[in-house]
């Protein structure tokens, strides 16, 4: 078989269904899932782990009430008990379905694209408890490391294995004990195990490490803007009252369109309202008029700001700093162009996220079966105004702090893209750990 192209179609539930294959290297082997070390060896999960379906909700059953874990509780790598329910069990029942650490639970009954979802139980909850027939235990056997498995099953839920052998019944797909039993995938020794949960680990910390601490600065910024937006707390060197003023009195409203006379072969770059999410521009559409939406009105210059009039309570708003190019938007968006002297651009944009102004928002959509506002409503928008040079000082603050969330924000997806990098490599054994076993003891 070495030496030879050849590609493999596995129709059954394997690790990699389809693999295109190549020269296999020394050191490996071509098995049903794919190419593989040779000290690694291809079994289905019940032969790694004993797999047991949970107890099936019975509110009027026997037995005292028992707290259980359900679907609601298990995400990806992490348990959540703060919201764990209870049911009755006979003492047999709890000893059954009872959950002990290291125990890897998986989401049995879910959506397509998150059935098999899964996490290794650490005792999170305070006592003793059970698990729901939503939910699949996985019990490692000896010389399984429970923290490997985990990562192994996060991975196949992720690259969609488990969503391909899934159970569709309408919008619930059901991952099955027993086709679940009957998957097969690879696994190394158990000292590489050890060492691939280890390291996957480590990045794991690393990730929960950036999330408490991007948690943490928007924790900080939004109470920094409450200080600075409403004046309860000043900059050094500044003074004096502060104004109400409407947004109208600060800043032109919508203040150039495109119209039915506009040129048919004016091209433009065109943002929509999908396009934006809470203050970054994450995708535009490059059009020309005659072939662009009928919403796409709004022009654009750098320093404006774009607010969304549709589902303002999404806070999809842009603060635009594009100077090349013609842009345009949609009229599902107000554009606010502060006037010079008068408001700050950065100034203003920070208000679009503070309380002042998305209580009135809120006001303003209340019992609405259409959440939107009007250009009308942005007009009449109340902030309070220091003089302009306060104004830049606080943008500056303000702005200074987005930057440090963003460079976290950006640290964290190079963490995610490693992980997965490093999933790729050392779940399919492209990437070693450990010294490879020698031939002669792979094969026993």
């Amino acid at each position: 078989m070495k030496g030879e192209a050849m590609e493999v179609r596995d129709a059954s539930p394997g690790y990699a269904p389809q693999v295109e294959m190549r020269v296999v290297p020394d050191g490996y082997k071509q098995t049903e899932v794919g190419v593989i070390p040779e000290d690694w060896d291809v079994a289905a999960v019940d032969q790694k782990g004993e797999v047991l379906a949970g107890k099936a909700l019975a509110i009027n059953a026997l037995g005292v009430q028992r707290p259980y874990l359900r679907t609601k509780n298990v995400f990806d790598g992490r348990i959540d008990t703060t919201d764990v329910l209870t049911m009755p069990m006979t003492d047999e029942q709890f000893r059954q379905f009872q959950v002990q650490r290291d125990d890897v639970l998986l989401n049995e009954g879910q959506s397509l694209e998150l059935v098999g979802r899964c996490a290794i139980y650490n005792n999170e909850y305070p006592e003793p408890c059970a698990m729901q027939n939503a939910l699949l235990r996985f019990r490692a056997r000896a010389g399984v490391c429970a923290n490997f498995a985990s990562h192994l099953f996060r991975y196949c839920q992720q690259t969609g294995v488990f969503a391909r052998i899934a159970l569709q019944t309408t919008s619930v797909a059901h991952l099955g004990a027993s086709r679940f039993e009957r998957l097969r995938l690879a696994w190394p020794t158990e000292a590489e195990q050890r060492a691939i949960a280890t390291a996957l680990s480590d990045v794991d910390a690393l990730l929960e490490a950036l999330d408490r601490l991007i948690a943490k600065k928007r924790d900080i910024k939004q109470a920094t803007m409450q200080q600075l937006l409403t004046g309860k707390t000043r900059l050094p060197g500044f003074e004096g009252e502060w104004a109400v003023k409407r947004m109208s009195e600060v800043a032109d409203i919508d203040p150039e369109n495109l119209s039915s006379s506009t040129h048919p072969a004016y091209a433009f770059n065109y943002i929509a309202l999908e396009d934006v999410n809470i203050g970054k521009l994450e995708s535009y559409s490059e059009v020309t008029f005659s072939s662009a939406p009928s919403r796409a009105r709004r022009k654009l210059r750098a320093g404006d700001i774009i607010m969304a009039t549709v589902r303002p309570s999404l806070k999809a708003h842009l603060y635009f700093s594009i100077a090349e190019g013609e842009w345009v938007c949609s009229t599902g968006f107000c554009v606010i162009r502060c006037r010079q002297e008068v408001s700050q651009p950065g100034y203003v944009f920070q208000h679009l996220f503070a309380h002042p102004i998305s209580k009135q928002i809120e006001a303003l959509i209340a019992g609405s079966n259409y959440p939107a506002i009007s250009n009308k409503d942005v007009r009449d928008l109340e902030l309070r105004t220091p003089p302009f040079e306060e104004q830049v000082g606080i943008s500056d603050v303000l702005s200074e702090m987005d930057a440090e969330l963003e460079a976290l924000q950006q640290r964290r997806i190079k963490a995610a893209a490693l992980k997965q990098a490093m999933l790729q490599e050392l779940l399919t054994g492209r990437t070693r750990l450990v010294d490879p076993m020698p031939k002669e003891c792979a094969n026993g």
